[in-house]
C-alpha cells in the first residue's frame, strides 16, 4: 500500500488579513465545492477554475489517495463516494478542534513578520481559557494599538497556573457573576488568585448554555435534563472554565459527575458544537456564539464575567498598558456587540481588586469589629 503523510505549509501575503482559523487546502475546496454543486462544471466555475483543470486535479487525488473520491450515473448529478465523504467530514471536525490552536499558531507567525518589518511594536503574551471573541482582541489591539498578542489557549487552571510559573504576563478566565464562596468552582480558583498580588482587568461578559440540534428536537429545557435524561453529552477537558462550570451546575441540581453521559471530549466551544452538529451527542455545553456559528440551537443557563488577570507590579508595563488601551477602545464594544451572547464588562479595561470582582474573597465579620469594610486587612485572606 502507498505511505501517505500530511504536509502542511503557510504563506505570507499582501492581501487582507485571513479572519478566522481557516487553511487553505485545494482538496477539500474541490471535495466540498462538488457535494454543494453536483457537477464538475458548476463546481469548477465556483472555484474560479477552468472544468479541464478540476477534472485533471480530482483525477490526480484519486491516485494519490488510492481511492475514488465522485460517482458518476449518466443523467445524475456526480456525488461523493462514501470515501470522500468520510473524508470531508473528518476534516470539517478536525479543524473545529484545532481551530484555536491553528489561529495561535497564525498569530504568532504574524508577529514574525510584524517584528520584521517593525521593531517597536509590544508583545505580550496571554495564556487564556478559550474564547471566541480573543482573536478579535488580538486582531483589534495589533492594528490599532500597536500591540501583537502571543494567545495560547489553554483551560483556565492551567493559564492562571502558567501566570504563576511566569510563562505569561496576562491569563484570561471566567467565572460565573454571583458564586458563594463555599461551591467547588471558587475553591479551584481561589488558591491560584491572591489579593494586592493579582490584579484583574475587565474585559467581557458572555452567555454560556445548551448547545442543542436546531429545533431542539429532544426539548431540552435546562441542565437537569442532561443529567437525569442521560442526554448524549459532549465534555470538555479537565482544569478548563467550561468544565468547572458544568461541576457547578451538576453540584447546584444536586447531582453527582458520573451522571453524566459523557459521549465525547473535546477542547474548544467549536469543536463541542461541532460534535452535536454532526449528530455524535445530543447536547453540549458552550457559548451561544458558537452554537448560532455550527448551526445549532441554544438554551441560555448563565451569564459569566471573563476577566484577564497579572500581577500587579505588571500594570506598568507598556504592553499592560496598550492591551487596557484596547479593551477601552469603542471598536472593542462594537466587536463584542456584534456576536451573539457577548457584552462588554461594565468597564472594560478597568484593573480591578479581586475584592472588587470575585465575591469569594468576601467575608462576614461580625457587626462592630471595624472589619467590615471592603479591603481591610483581617477582612480579607490570602
Amino acid at each position: 500500500m502507498k505511505q501517505r503523510d500530511v504536509h502542511l505549509q503557510y504563506r505570507f501575503g499582501a492581501r487582507e488579513p485571513q479572519r478566522g482559523a481557516e487553511i487553505d487546502n485545494p482538496l477539500f475546496d474541490l471535495l466540498a465545492a462538488l457535494a454543494e454543486a453536483g457537477s464538475i462544471q458548476q463546481a469548477a466555475a465556483q472555484l474560479g477554475q477552468s472544468y479541464r483543470h478540476l477534472w485533471g486535479s480530482l483525477k490526480t487525488w484519486e491516485e494519490t489517495l488510492g481511492e475514488p473520491l465522485v460517482n458518476w450515473l449518466r443523467g445524475q448529478p456526480a456525488r461523493l463516494t462514501p470515501f470522500a465523504e468520510r473524508l470531508l467530514w473528518a476534516e470539517r471536525q478536525a479543524r473545529a478542534r484545532l481551530a484555536p490552536h491553528i489561529e495561535a499558531l497564525r498569530g504568532e507567525l504574524r508577529r514574525v513578520l510584524d517584528e520584521a518589518f517593525d521593531g517597536t511594536r509590544q508583545v505580550l503574551r496571554i495564556d487564556a481559557s478559550h474564547d471566541l471573541m480573543l482573536p478579535t482582541l488580538q486582531a483589534l489591539a495589533g492594528a490599532e494599538h500597536r500591540l501583537h498578542i502571543e494567545l495560547r489557549f489553554a483551560g483556565s487552571v492551567d493559564a492562571l497556573r502558567s501566570l504563576a510559573m511566569g510563562r505569561c504576563v496576562v491569563a484570561g478566565f471566567h467565572v460565573p457573576a454571583a458564586l458563594d464562596r463555599h461551591v467547588h468552582y471558587a475553591q479551584v480558583l481561589r488558591p491560584l488568585l491572591k489579593p494586592g498580588r493579582h490584579k484583574l482587568i475587565g474585559c467581557m461578559r458572555r452567555a454560556q448554555g445548551l448547545m442543542v440540534a436546531r429545533g431542539n428536537p429532544l426539548a431540552v429545557a435546562g441542565w437537569a435534563d442532561v443529567a437525569q435524561r442521560r442526554l448524549r453529552f459532549v465534555s470538555r477537558e479537565a482544569g478548563s472554565g467550561t468544565q468547572l462550570l458544568g461541576e457547578h451546575l451538576l453540584a447546584r441540581e444536586q447531582l453527582a459527575p458520573q451522571a453524566l453521559n459523557v459521549a465525547a471530549l473535546e477542547n474548544s466551544h467549536l469543536s463541542a458544537a461541532q460534535r452535536v452538529a454532526a449528530g455524535e451527542a445530543d447536547v453540549a455545553l458552550g457559548l451561544r456564539a458558537a452554537a448560532e456559528a455550527s448551526g445549532l440551537d441554544f438554551v441560555p443557563l448563565i451569564d459569566e464575567d471573563y476577566f484577564l488577570v497579572c500581577l500587579a507590579d505588571a500594570l506598568e508595563q507598556p504592553a499592560v498598558q496598550l492591551l487596557r488601551a484596547a479593551l477601552q477602545a469603542q471598536a472593542w464594544r462594537r466587536a463584542l456587540a456584534g456576536r451573539a451572547g457577548y457584552a462588554p464588562a461594565e468597564r472594560p479595561g478597568t484593573v480591578l481588586s479581586l475584592v472588587q470582582a470575585l465575591p469569594w474573597w468576601r467575608f462576614k465579620v461580625p457587626k462592630g469589629t471595624g472589619d467590615q469594610r471592603r479591603g481591610s486587612p483581617r477582612a480579607l485572606r490570602s
